[in-house]
């Protein structure tokens, strides 16, 4: 029986058959032997995941479109299908050709979630790739990863060839020339390795060496050769409007997460959020123009079939053109019964407007982040928004006709009291009262108040990177005062467990040597950890105790102004100077304006043609 009948023989014995069969609408299968450079896309958790991710569908098509490249998609596979490869002997397949891992030229995977690197090794492990680079031959494939969490590289150092730091449009296509350059020449790894450390945003962990002091912090980040810099500056893609975007993409046969069109309005914030790793990790500010992402999306639309466009950033609502947009869209749409929705809503957004015109097809969940139930506190993380915005915005959703709001807090946050705790519940309770001002016969029927709070976790690249996280004791005695406040009729509440979260603070912050315990949790059976149902915080804790390591100097430890942090030698964009000076007004509880509102000198003006509010409102 060949590979495809067995392939073919356990799929017919998995539950949702659809994650691995391939041949949706608008995919790319491409003659391999017309195409000299084979790239193998990763996504490092299930189909229902990764096919929800913006970025999968435009670098999947980016690297489709050149003659002399195809990519292929590669997901992680069910506890169930990964029994049954054992059973079948079946090595990891791409979606298209149904081609091993190891078949493949480049295997690139995306970095969203520091609960997915035990993903990375089993899928190597089934695509027949040797899990650390160091005992990759000369056929094996160039691994290579990108993705935010690319920016603190070191806990997959060990693993990974060489990262893509910053935007992948265009140092994913010349990542790939450099790789066709060593098959066509018969270059060596090695020599593969160095010519893309040369590369402007691709570090190779490989040609670095790390030392460190006695009490375990880092002592120094050296580069071994002349190719590799001493710092990795990251790639930034300056106009949107002339840079790569699918106007197809696959549209997958089940129910994934986000099943819709998802039409990036803009990238990056100016807001300064001092808890978000992404508003620095994507500054500056590009938005695409309103004539631009109008034929983008009837293009998208027409090609998918799709019946909601969810306009995506970081912060939609701040978008210079939103009405107009919004207008437009719904102007051409509403025949066609195609809804527009729109996440990431900031609270001070001028919005009453645009959601009146959302709803005229059917009314989308609307989601607010306070993220924090006292004035107080979030001047502590730049949040920039009072309780009479959030009130205002809430008041406008009832009385348009809405019954349904969602509430996003954190809680562990620096200098975070019972009072800021209690504030939440505050909060929730004024959020109640406003749907009963609403006269009965204008009131939509069925409150539903959802308040979700997810634990902080500090993050690189933010001024929190110095931070300590709660201890998970301290988190939990948190969450029951929660519960015991926000017992509210009208309210649910909704809380993150912190076993995962005390992890992922490891790891975001972590260091080359923890690369040592995701190897060991891997081997004692740790994959698809950012799933409650195979999630094992026990062998995670064995995995440390037995490399010697305590997860706690990496969640648990407050850093100091001049320690020599893992991701020091990669360029964000913004300096380290800024983020401490942003630190230290946090402390004082002072808050610092929206770069819109003019430059805050975070970084990014040393580089030519590139500040802070870049092309923002210049569409």
């Amino acid at each position: 029986m060949d590979l495809n009948e067995r392939f073919e023989r356990a799929l017919e014995k998995v539950q949702k058959a659809p994650r691995y069969t391939g041949g949706e609408m608008n995919t790319t299968v491409k003659e391999w032997d017309r195409c000299p450079l084979h790239f193998g896309f990763c996504f490092p958790d299930t189909y229902e995941i990764g096919m929800s991710h913006l970025g999968l569908k435009i670098l999947y098509g980016l690297i489709n479109r050149e003659s002399w490249s195809l990519c292929e998609r590669f997901f992680m596979p069910w506890t169930d299908m990964i029994a049954l490869m054992k059973e079948e002997e079946l090595p990891l397949l791409s979606m298209e050709s149904r081609r091993p891992m190891n078949a493949f030229d480049v295997v690139g995977f995306t970095l969203q979630y520091e609960m997915s690197y035990s993903n990375i090794l089993a899928m190597l492990e089934m695509g027949g790739i040797p899990l650390e680079s160091r005992d990759r031959g000369e056929n094996d494939p160039i691994v290579v990863a990108g993705g935010p969490c690319a920016f603190n590289p070191e806990p997959l150092a060990d693993f990974i060839d060489a990262f893509m730091i910053g935007d992948g449009e265009d140092v994913m296509t010349e990542l790939n020339r450099v790789i066709l350059e060593r098959k066509e020449k018969g270059l060596s790894r090695e020599e593969c390795l160095k010519n893309l450390a040369k590369l402007e945003g691709v570090y190779v962990p490989s040609l670095y060496q790390v030392t460190y002091h006695e009490d375990g912090t880092i002592a120094s980040v050296k580069p071994t050769c002349p190719e590799a810099p001493a710092s990795v500056k990251k790639r930034v893609v300056t106009d949107l409007n002339h840079t790569y975007y699918p106007e197809e993409f696959p549209v997958p046969y089940t129910e994934v997460v986000f099943d819709r069109i998802m039409l990036e309005i803009m990238r990056g914030c100016t807001r300064g959020c001092r808890f978000c790793q992404a508003g620095i990790l994507y500054r500056p500010v590009r938005e695409r123009s309103l004539e631009k992402l109008i034929d983008l999306a009837e293009k998208l639309q027409a090609s998918t079939g799709y019946e909601e466009i969810s306009l995506s950033s970081l912060s939609s609502g701040d978008y210079s053109c939103l009405p107009e947009l919004i207008r437009e869209l719904m102007r051409r749409m509403k025949e066609k019964r195609v809804s527009i929705s729109l996440p990431s809503l900031r609270i001070d957004s001028v919005l009453k407007e645009s959601l009146e015109e959302t709803q005229q097809v059917r009314k989308t969940s609307l989601t607010f982040a306070p993220e924090a139930g006292t004035q107080r506190m979030r001047d502590v993380i730049n949040k920039g928004v009072t309780e009479e915005d959030l009130l205002e915005k809430v008041r406008d959703a009832f009385e348009g006709g809405w019954s349904s709001v969602k509430l996003y807090f954190m809680s562990g946050l620096p200098t975070e009291t019972t009072e800021d705790l209690d504030g939440i519940a505050d909060l929730a309770r004024k959020v109640v009262a406003e749907y009963f001002n609403v006269p009965k016969p204008q009131r939509a029927k069925g409150l539903r108040v959802t308040v979700s709070t997810s634990v902080f976790v500090p993050k690189p690249f933010t001024p929190f990177q110095w931070a300590a996280q709660d201890t998970i004791e301290t988190v939990l005695k948190k969450q029951e005062h929660l519960k015991q406040v926000l017992n509210i009729r009208g309210v649910t509440f909704h809380w993150h467990e912190p076993y995962v979260s005390f992890l992922e603070a490891c790891f975001a912050r972590g260091d080359r040597r923890i690369g040592a315990v995701l190897k060991k949790a891997y081997e004692m059976g740790c994959i698809l950890d950012g799933w409650n149902e195979t999630f094992r915080f026990d062998k995670w804790m064995d995995a440390f105790r037995e490399c010697g390591l305590d997860p706690a100097f990496y969640a648990n430890r407050e850093r100091t102004k001049d320690e020599l942090l893992p991701w020091d030698h990669i360029d964000s964009g913004v300096t380290k100077q800024f983020l401490w000076h942003e630190k230290e007004k946090s402390d004082r509880t002072e808050t610092t304006k929206d770069c819109r509102k003019g430059c805050n000198g975070c970084g990014l003006q040393r580089w030519k043609g590139v500040c802070a509010y870049a092309n923002a409102g210049s569409v």
